[in-house]
């Protein structure tokens, strides 16, 4: 493994740019149906998602090798709930991947009417093709080399932040607080509204982990450190900035009906010009985080094979670091997935696409968080010493807040993350029985 693969500028990029990706240039229209709460949920998510991070930062500390969740879950449970949790969160990678293609090409619809879906001209093959393009286009990116997949995810992480702050400091002064009265536009009752518009809002931070994905491919723990908590930090930050700003510029009836909500603002603060321009920017926003999120599923896979827990294929580098049969086939299962979930109203797609990533996403943390919880216990004097031990307040607040959030989600996406995850237990099977000869 190259150390100086991925420096500490890079390993930020990794982490600001997997999360800022389509999320906030997409979400505000999501949101704006559960009005000014959406604020608080976005305040609610950030606080949790920093402690997540947290967790995350200490467990790197404990066991700094590639492969993040899967690598702490396993070492702290043993190789079935390591396996569990790695295919857990391979899979929430490659729906994320489908969700980021979606919100991406969504981006280009105020560019051409081809891929505008309140246009006339709107075709949802065109737009398939296109998301399965740049798909295998970074995948391709990848294929060539992690440094290469780093240096240009610094570049896109540039483009992409720099219209989200001009927009959110210019915008102040166009704020209409009117667009604030009505406090859940809908009538929901406001625990509902809130829940629901948490969950949404979680989905923008799935990837705050992604520095610690290729851990042998960095110069350490503290590199790790600063640019995931830091990174988290001021995602957040800018997160709650622009859905204040637009949710003050645009009214909630006009903001939730807009596949473009940022392009929007550009017209009203700069002119047409100038949204074009922006448009562009939140479509190439979605390429950072695809390539990020393409980058960490290739790593998932070569982490579990080289413990056997995958087909031994997959543990094979090439000579630029990169688990070639691990990402070609899990671009495949993407490409397979967008072909499957085609839906005729892009935003559906979209958000059931994001609840399910975001879902299992959240059972991929809780299991992590409860990797550092009994690390903890285990390395005090005793377990009354350590449940009572400063150490134990962030991976409990983290763990408390990721039993929260799942329990917010609906009865039927609960029941089909836990049908994916029950489907591991004969795949485990099945892969150490055939490639270490073990039963169990």
């Amino acid at each position: 493994m190259d150390k100086k693969a991925l420096t500490l500028p890079i390993l930020i990029s990794l982490v600001v740019g997997n999360m800022i990706g389509t999320g906030i240039y997409v979400l505000p229209a999501s949101l704006a149906e559960y009005g000014p709460l959406s604020l608080v949920a976005w305040i609610y998510t950030s606080i949790g998602a920093i402690f997540i991070a947290l967790t995350f930062t200490k467990l790197n500390k404990r066991f700094p090798k590639t492969g993040g969740p899967y690598v702490y879950c396993n070492e702290a449970f043993g190789k079935l709930a390591g396996f569990i949790v790695a295919y857990t969160y391979w899979i929430s990678n490659l729906v994320s991947i489908a969700g980021i293609a979606i919100a991406s090409i969504s981006y280009l619809g105020f560019i051409t009417p081809l891929l505008n879906a309140n246009a006339p001209g709107y075709s949802q093959y065109t737009l398939l093709l296109f998301e399965l393009g740049i798909v295998w286009l970074f995948t391709f990116v990848n294929l060539i080399g992690i440094h290469t997949a780093g240096v240009v995810q610094l570049f896109l992480t540039v483009i992409k932040i720099s219209p989200l702050i001009i927009i959110s400091f210019v915008g102040l002064s166009s704020i209409h607080f009117s667009n604030f009265a009505t406090f859940t536009p809908d009538h929901q009752s406001y625990f509902t509204a809130f829940s629901s518009a948490a969950a949404l809002t979680f989905w923008a931070f799935i990837g705050l982990e992604s520095a610690t994905i290729p851990a042998e491919n960095t110069q350490g723990s503290r590199d790790i450190y600063k640019a995931t908590v830091f990174g988290t930090i001021a995602t957040a930050l800018i997160y709650i900035l622009c859905t204040f700003v637009l949710m003050g510029m645009i009214p909630a009836a006009e903001l939730k009906s807009s596949p473009f909500p940022f392009a929007q603002a550009g017209t009203i603060l700069f002119g047409s010009h100038s949204a074009f321009i922006i448009a562009l920017c939140a479509f190439i926003s979605g390429l950072g985080a695809l390539n990020v999120s393409i980058l960490v599923q290739g790593q998932i896979v070569f982490a579990a094979a080289r413990d056997h827990l995958f087909p031994k294929r997959f543990a094979k580098l090439s000579k630029h670091d990169v688990p070639v049969a691990g990402q070609l086939l899990s671009t495949a299962l993407v490409s397979l997935f967008l072909i499957l979930s085609i839906e005729p109203t892009l935003l559906k797609q979209f958000n059931n696409i994001a609840l399910l990533a975001v879902l299992l996403t959240l059972i991929t943390y809780f299991a992590t968080t409860l990797a550092e919880l009994k690390f903890v216990v285990m390395n005090e004097k005793s377990w009354w010493h350590g449940l009572f031990s400063k150490a134990i307040i962030i991976p409990l607040l983290a763990a408390l807040y990721s039993v929260w959030m799942i329990s917010s989600f609906n009865k039927g996406m609960i029941e089909i993350s836990i049908g994916l995850i029950l489907l591991c237990v004969p795949m485990y099977v099945f892969v150490v029985r055939k490639y270490t000869g073990e039963a169990t």
